[in-house]
C-alpha cells in the first residue's frame, strides 16, 4: 500500500479532534487534514450521552458536532472505524490496523480515554455496559427501555449521572460505591450527603462504602455481589469508574507520559511536531500555577482548537480556564478551577444544597468555584481565581450570586 501523506493529523475524531480542524482552519486554509478515528460515528459531544438524551432534551440527531457538509467544506479527509495502531515518530508517520501508512507534517493525539475496568471475576462479562460511547448509549437504551432493574457501579460524575437518567425512564436503580458519599472527590460532605438523600427519597437504593467482588450472569440477568455481603440481581450493570487516559501510541513512540501526556503550555509534546489535547493530556493550567489533565466538555473545545491553531503555526498558550456542569434530577451545577473537596470549602447558600456558590480554598486563596442552580456566573468565577488574592468567608460573601 502507498503511503499517504498530509500536512496535518489528527488522530481521534472526538470533540477535541473537530475542534482542531477549526483551529487549523483558522491559520491555514489549504493545508491538507486527515481526522481518523476508531468509532463509526463522526464527531459527536458526549455530554448528552449521560444527560439530556434520556430526558428528551436532545436526540442522537442533535449531538454532532458538525453536519457531514463540514468537513466536505473544510476539505478534510474524514477516516472513521478505523484504529491507528503504531505512531514511528522519527519517520513521522501513523500506521493503521491494515498496515496502511499515513505521514504528517504535523500530528495531533486526541485519543481521549477508555473506560477503566472491574478486575473482579465476571467483570468482563457480554452485556455489562461499560458506558462512554454513542455506541454503548445505543446498546444501554435499548436495553434500559424493556427491563425493570439496573445496577450502578461508581459514584463519581457518570455513575451519578447514569442513575439520575435511569431512574427518570422509571428504572429501579442500586448504587454501589466504595466512597462514604456520591461525588465525594468534588462536593463537600454535606452537601454530597444531601444529594444522595435526594436520591435515596427519589427511590434509588445506594450501597456506599461498599464494592463488587463478582458479577455473575448470562448477559440479560445479571447478580452482583458485593464485599460487604449484599447480592443484587438486575437486568442491567453499568459500570462508570472514570476513565484511564490512552496512552498506546505515546508510550509506543518515546514520548514524555505521566498522568496523561505530558505537553507544554503550547500543547507540544517532547516531540515538538506531535501535540496532544483533550482528556489525554496533562498540560500547565496556567491559573492554577501547576499541571493537571481535565476530562472535560469545554476543555476539549477550547484545546482542541488552540493545538490546531499552533499546529498551523500561532505557538500561543494555552491559558483558557474551562469550566464543566452536571446535572442530577433537579440540582445543576457549573464549575471551574480546581474544584476539590479536600481543599477548605466555603458555600454561600442561598437555599441550602440548592442554589449557592461554593468556593474552594488553598491558605485563603480561591482555587476554585461551584456554582449551583446558579447561572451565567463562570466569568465571574473566573476572574475571581485568577486575581489569587487573599479572602476571608465574610469577604466572599455575595462575591458571586
Amino acid at each position: 500500500m502507498a503511503q499517504q501523506s498530509y500536512d496535518y493529523i489528527i488522530v481521534g475524531a472526538g470533540l477535541t479532534g473537530a475542534s482542531a480542524v477549526e483551529g487549523i482552519r483558522e491559520r491555514d486554509a489549504r493545508g491538507t487534514i486527515l481526522l481518523v478515528g476508531a468509532e463509526p460515528q463522526r464527531p459527536y459531544n458526549r455530554p448528552p450521552l449521560s444527560k439530556q438524551l434520556w430526558t428528551g432534551k436532545e436526540t442522537l440527531d442533535t449531538i454532532f458536532v458538525h453536519d457531514l457538509a463540514f468537513y466536505e467544506q473544510q476539505r478534510v479527509t474524514l477516516l472513521l472505524s478505523t484504529e491507528i495502531t503504531g505512531l514511528d515518530a522519527n519517520a513521522k508517520a501513523i500506521v493503521d490496523g491494515e498496515g496502511q501508512r499515513y505521514s504528517y507534517g504535523q500530528l495531533l493525539l486526541a485519543t481521549g480515554g477508555q473506560p477503566r475496568r472491574l478486575s473482579i471475576p465476571g467483570g468482563d462479562l457480554s452485556g455489562i455496559s461499560y458506558f462512554r460511547t454513542y455506541d454503548g448509549y445505543v446498546r444501554l437504551r435499548s436495553v434500559a427501555d424493556k427491563v425493570k432493574s439496573a445496577v450502578v457501579i461508581g459514584g463519581g460524575f457518570i455513575g451519578s449521572e447514569l442513575a439520575a437518567a435511569l431512574r427518570t425512564i422509571g428504572r429501579e436503580v442500586t448504587m454501589i460505591f466504595p466512597e462514604p458519599y456520591l461525588v465525594n472527590r468534588v462536593f463537600p460532605e454535606p452537601l454530597g450527603r444531601a444529594i444522595q438523600n435526594n436520591y435515596v427519597d427519589r427511590g434509588i437504593r445506594i450501597l456506599d462504602g461498599d464494592k463488587p467482588v463478582s458479577i455473575s450472569g448470562s448477559g440479560e440477568r445479571f447478580t452482583v455481589r458485593t464485599q460487604n455481603g449484599a447480592q443484587l440481581d438486575s437486568d442491567v450493570v453499568v459500570v462508570g469508574i472514570g476513565i484511564a487516559p490512552d496512552l498506546k501510541l505515546a508510550t509506543a513512540a518515546g514520548l514524555q507520559t505521566g498522568n496523561g501526556i505530558i505537553v507544554n503550555e503550547r500543547l507540544q509534546t517532547s516531540d515538538p511536531n506531535i501535540y496532544a489535547a483533550g482528556d489525554n493530556a496533562f498540560f500547565p493550567y496556567r491559573a492554577l500555577g501547576k499541571s493537571t489533565r481535565v476530562e472535560h466538555w469545554d476543555n476539549a473545545i477550547n484545546q482542541g482548537k488552540c493545538a490546531g491553531r499552533n499546529m498551523a503555526g500561532a505557538a500561543a498558550p494555552y491559558d483558557y480556564m474551562p469550566f464543566f456542569f452536571s446535572d442530577l434530577f433537579d440540582f445543576g451545577y457549573e464549575a471551574v478551577g480546581e474544584v476539590d473537596a479536600s481543599l477548605e470549602t466555603y458555600a454561600d447558600w442561598q437555599e441550602k444544597f440548592r442554589t449557592g456558590v461554593i468556593y474552594y480554598l488553598a491558605d485563603e486563596v480561591v482555587r476554585g468555584v461551584m456554582l449551583c442552580n446558579v447561572w451565567e456566573k463562570v466569568d465571574a468565577a473566573r476572574e475571581l481565581i485568577q486575581k489569587r488574592e487573599k479572602r476571608t468567608r465574610e469577604s466572599l460573601r455575595g462575591a458571586i450570586g
